[in-house]
């Protein structure tokens, strides 16, 4: 029997798919976050109590052996998470992983996600997108992705906690200029829903207000920066050679860096390499 994904509200319980409802009656048994919560939901729709084994941050690794146990003797193993698709930020991702590699079939039930209701109500650009999860909180590593983020052309997605949403903000405020489109996302299919829209230096005079509940920001990519004149591309890929690059590594370092044809930066390199 396979491993089945099932997608669950993130707010709103008329969200929850009748299809789903299905999947969680047919379970022999269902792994989840919290017992509780997916206690009420179960309730809620009318759908008989099954074993619940709790899958979470902290104990996903562990619970591996037991649910490709419970595979492997048949039964029929559903994946919820307290909200959302598993595997999303989420547990799950290493549940299929492991039951992908021991020949088990896994089937996905599609459902709610923050990331894309927040993406599609963003009024940012939706062909090409990327999506973070959620930012390392302290040290290098943060520096870092935000650094990435910053430099990234296609919309990217982030979630945040609502009491580290201000210094997220300011943080790609710093990276990106307050002038970079943003839109933040809160309380999604919920009461309170709400989208803010704006530039970054507008957010942060909006989130100096208090903001609660699960948070998604939505930033608009990089802008693409002009065609580089000769001399400023000649002189990129010369400080390149100068470093000890090769002729294929300047221009290609170049050609990301200065958006340019990676055959144009190549040609410069090898004629200034003579």
């Amino acid at each position: 029997m396979p491993l089945v994904l099932v997608g669950t509200p993130i707010g709103n319980l008329g969200d929850l798919a009748p299809r789903a409802v299905e999947a969680l009656a047919a379970a022999d048994a269902i792994c989840c976050e919290d017992t509780r919560r997916t206690g009420r939901l179960l309730q809620h729709f009318g759908v008989e109590r099954r074993p619940l084994v709790v899958v979470n941050d902290h104990t996903e690794a562990q619970a591996i052996v037991g649910v490709l146990e419970r595979l492997a003797r048949g039964e029929r193993v559903v994946v919820v998470t307290d909200a959302g698709m598993p595997g999303i930020s989420d547990p799950g991702e290493r549940l299929v992983r492991a039951a992908v590699e021991a020949g088990h079939a896994v089937e996905v039930v599609p459902g709610p996600s923050a990331a894309v209701a927040a993406l599609v109500a963003s009024g940012l650009a939706t062909s090409r997108y990327a999506f973070e999860g959620f930012l390392p909180r302290k040290g290098s590593a943060r520096s870092a992705r935000v650094a990435e983020v910053a430099a990234e052309r296609r919309t990217t997605v982030l979630y945040e906690a609502p009491h580290r949403l201000a210094r997220t903000l300011a943080d790609l405020t710093a990276a990106c200029g307050g002038d970079r489109q943003v839109a933040v996302a809160r309380e999604l299919t919920k009461l309170h829903e709400e989208v803010w829209r704006g530039t970054l230096a507008g957010s942060l005079e909006w989130v100096a207000e208090s903001v609660r509940g699960e948070v998604v920001v939505v930033l608009e990519g990089a802008p693409v920066p002009p065609p580089a004149g000769e001399e400023a591309l000649e002189q990129a890929v010369q400080d390149r050679l100068d470093a000890g690059d090769t002729a294929r590594d300047a221009a290609s370092y170049v050609a990301s860096a200065l958006g340019v044809a990676r055959r144009r930066a190549y040609d410069v390199a090898v004629r200034l390499r003579r």
